[in-house]
């Protein structure tokens, strides 16, 4: 590794679900600002695409094959990353799954799968880093939630019901960690309806293909956010106008969102191409192959977003408002003691 990477070196920061979608991404992003990059997930091939890629940037890479649902596994991953590449600055908990369905088709084997993966899994790679971070006294955790954390939509209860739990726990960890005065930093980012590899993916029964709802961004656009969030605590970071929009709005008007929901989400949630009910999903198992980290609506999505820019700029934004309001101010006084002499004389 060359000096000028050496130089700008920030740490270890762990990516779960890392080997495809927004994973991908997150792991990509992590890379090149600075990071040597712990991977888990479960398809080998996708992990073994990712640590290239972040060779090819100059970052080690270190993979480790696991379903986060396994609280032990996840503990031995922690350990392995640790042993070979190092102190685990940043933790990012990101993997997930879902079922797309009507509540009243889901099994209960459907609600414990997704819940002990997109649950249950940030909780015990939360307990993983904190088992190091704790003692040392630093470190930060990232916890990917969505807008469907504070809004449930249908066709995805046991998504809902698992990003929901998320945003329990991390409102009781985090204030743990802030009456113990701890220096382990802990932030949660809200996502919006993302271009990854999950819809082809997922379990459905769905008559048609899943599509996300809405605006679309690509994972690029959140996976900068999450890099950002992991460097720069704050108690909640929003991706997208209509994340921002979901969350304000379920709180002041649910019922209106009731309604929305009522008449838009199910068609607005499948394309116009009908479904294969025998196509393979990756609830129990992986899917093989290297599946990158955009789905199929590259047509549809979006690497920008003004909100996002806002967002990440806020502090500068409101340094120069304040720098432009105080320039106004003296002007106003200026002009006053000037009009004042004047009248003196």
């Amino acid at each position: 590794m060359n000096e000028d990477n050496n130089s700008n070196y920030k740490g270890v920061a762990v990516v779960t679900g890392a080997s495809a979608g927004l994973g991908r991404a997150i792991a990509r992003e992590f890379a090149q600002e600075g990071y040597d990059v712990g991977l888990l997930a479960r398809g080998l091939e996708g992990l073994e695409g990712a640590k290239k890629e972040i060779a090819a940037l100059g970052r080690k890479a270190v993979y480790v094959q696991v379903d986060v649902a396994d609280a032990e596994a996840v503990e031995n991953a922690a350990a392995k990353i640790e042993e070979e590449l190092g102190e685990i600055t940043v933790w990012v908990n990101n993997a997930m799954n879902s079922v797309f369905s009507p509540v009243k088709e889901m099994t209960p084997d459907d609600y414990k799968r997704v819940t002990e993966v997109t649950y249950l899994g940030q909780v015990y790679g939360t307990l993983s880093a904190l088992k190091r971070m704790l003692p040392r006294d630093r470190g930060s955790i990232v916890l990917v939630g969505s807008a469907l954390a504070y809004r449930g939509i249908p066709l995805q209860s046991a998504y809902c019901g698992s990003k929901h739990a998320i945003q329990g726990f991390y409102d009781s960890l985090r204030t743990e960690l802030m009456h113990d005065n701890s220096n382990v930093k802990v932030t949660m980012v809200q996502l919006p309806a993302m271009n990854t590899t999950q819809f082809g993916f997922v379990k459905t029964r769905l008559p048609n293909k899943p599509k996300p709802m809405g605006k679309i961004y690509q994972p690029e656009v959140a996976a900068k956010v999450i890099v950002y969030a992991a460097e720069h605590e704050r108690r909640e970071y929003r991706v997208g106008y209509p994340t921002l929009q979901a969350i304000i709005g379920n709180k002041i008007a649910p019922w209106f969102a009731d309604y929305v929901l009522a008449k838009n989400g199910i068609e607005g949630q499948q394309t116009d191409v009908p479904e294969d009910p025998n196509r393979k999903h990756n609830l129990y198992e992986p899917i093989p192959g290297d599946h990158g980290a955009h789905g199929t609506f590259d047509d549809q999505a979006t690497y920008s977003s003004p909100q996002v820019w806002l967002s990440l700029h806020r502090d500068d934004i409101l340094k120069g408002a304040l720098a432009l309001g105080g320039i106004v101010l003296g002007g106003m006084l200026m002009k006053k003691w000037e009009d004042r002499d004047e009248y003196d004389d």
